[in-house]
């Protein structure tokens, strides 16, 4: 049997300590979209969103126990995505502030967009630690990320999803809301792109 892939230490615990600071961020950023959604399935779905973010803070805070790894430890990279995360919360309260209502819940949307791209892709490299390991290491993230997967598909690919649809009603067009990918509970980016096109059917 060939033996497991190996993995650099050092930067599986940088991509933990990113992907620890991007659930802090999502978590801020979350709490000031929901100020900004007014379709009330979106601020519902960003509540749920928050909620979740929550859950997977505490699971990757776990991990770090786990692993003994200080979860205050800084890194550059952490405090890159610490910086992002603050910038996208600005730019929704810019958002709320000075813009209409509807263009401020255009970009809480795609500030979310946004995070939720940076911690899908955190979780995807996770997970392909987990799978190329067997050690303590890789059962903890194997066992944190079979927890999370399916939230973190549904946050980026609905979310996605809500962004284009409200983008269209803005453009004076015939929009599906909720969008195709909450409608059909979509999971894969397979799934959301055959749902994506489903949409003129819904309309």
């Amino acid at each position: 049997m060939a033996s497991k892939a190996k993995y650099d230490p050092s930067a599986v615990k940088e991509l933990l300590l990113q992907a620890l600071e991007t659930e802090r961020g999502g978590i801020q950023v979350y709490t000031a979209a929901i100020k900004a959604a007014r379709n009330k399935d979106l601020k519902k779905e960003f509540q749920e969103y928050l909620d979740q973010t929550r859950h997977h803070e505490e699971v990757l805070t776990g991990v770090f126990a786990q692993l003994k790894i200080d979860a205050e430890e800084q890194s550059p990279g952490r405090a890159v995505v610490a910086h992002n995360g603050a910038a996208l919360v600005q730019a929704i309260e810019m958002a709320i502030a000075d813009a209409e209502p509807a263009a401020a819940e255009l970009v809480a949307c795609e500030c979310v967009v946004l995070a939720e791209t940076k911690d899908h892709s955190n979780w995807e490299l996770i997970g392909r630690v987990a799978d190329e390991a067997s050690d303590t290491v890789a059962k903890a993230l194997k066992a944190a990320f079979d927890e999370v997967e399916e939230d973190e598909d549904h946050h980026l690919y609905h979310t996605k999803g809500w962004c284009r649809e409200l983008w269209i009603q803005s453009l004076g067009m015939p929009a599906v809301l909720p969008p195709p990918e909450e409608v059909k509970k979509v999971e894969t980016a397979i799934g959301a792109a055959r749902a994506e096109k489903s949409r003129d059917a819904m309309l």
